[in-house]
């Protein structure tokens, strides 16, 4: 790649267009997951279609991220810390779109359990808070290229992963105690296990900046051997 003062000016600014643009998708996809929790928790089936609506443009960010992350490497053919970093916005915008998908999902779950006497359980809001701000911290990692606070988001994660077990099992004796409540059990399944999808795509993401910064994989976290995240 040609090294001149204006080449290298002209780069860095298309690093830092495309930083911002995983930076402003990522703040939808944080909304969407505090906006879909406040929707479950009231019932509120509009302010739930309005997370679904909202998810659109997550999407078309994601396409633009990746327009821009293409043409940087066709037109400046960037090196080594450089593509790390370009290939490491390009994966990070699939995962942050999919972090929206999730939000979305738990949007749609308030439909399912509007005429349900049972309501959301006081654990699922703690949960979907850590889980969000491990994404809010994660892409300010990204945005400083700070790996040592990647690594302190992927340490988060299990937090995330004992608030689902609590869940599941709470939710399963609900079901055991009274058969009428398997369907709304079931829906409020779904949005714990989105919650823990969510926080498993943010150690994803951290793993990523963690590799940009360093050039290096970082090591594989140790997952809990419990049945109901393993089996």
């Amino acid at each position: 790649m040609a090294t001149t003062g204006h080449t290298v000016k002209a780069f860095d600014e298309e690093l830092g267009f495309l930083r911002a643009s995983i930076c402003e998708m990522g703040g939808l996809a944080e909304a969407a997951i505090r906006d879909a929790m406040a929707a479950l928790m009231a019932v509120d089936t509009a302010a739930a279609d309005a997370v679904i609506a909202r998810d659109a443009r997550i999407d078309a960010l994601e396409t633009e991220i990746e327009r821009q992350a293409v043409q940087i490497i066709a037109l400046r053919a960037p090196m080594a810390d450089d593509l790390r970093d370009v290939v490491a916005a390009l994966k990070i915008a699939g995962i942050v779109e999919r972090i929206g998908d999730y939000a979305k999902n738990i949007a749609k779950r308030v439909h399912s359990i509007q005429d349900s006497r049972l309501r959301p359980i006081s654990l699922l809001p703690e949960m979907a808070r850590i889980a969000g701000e491990m994404v809010h911290d994660v892409l300010d990692a990204f945005a400083g290229r700070d790996d040592k606070k990647a690594g302190e988001v992927c340490e988060r994660d299990n937090a995330v992963d004992d608030f689902y077990i609590s869940i599941f099992r709470a939710l399963l004796t609900f079901m055991m105690e009274n058969p009428h409540n398997i369907t709304a059990c079931t829906h409020l399944l779904f949005v714990a296990k989105n919650l823990e999808r969510i926080g498993d795509h943010a150690t994803n993401i951290a793993e990523m900046v963690w590799f940009a910064a360093r050039g290096e994989r970082m090591a594989e976290r140790v997952r809990g051997q419990d049945p109901v995240l393993t089996g």
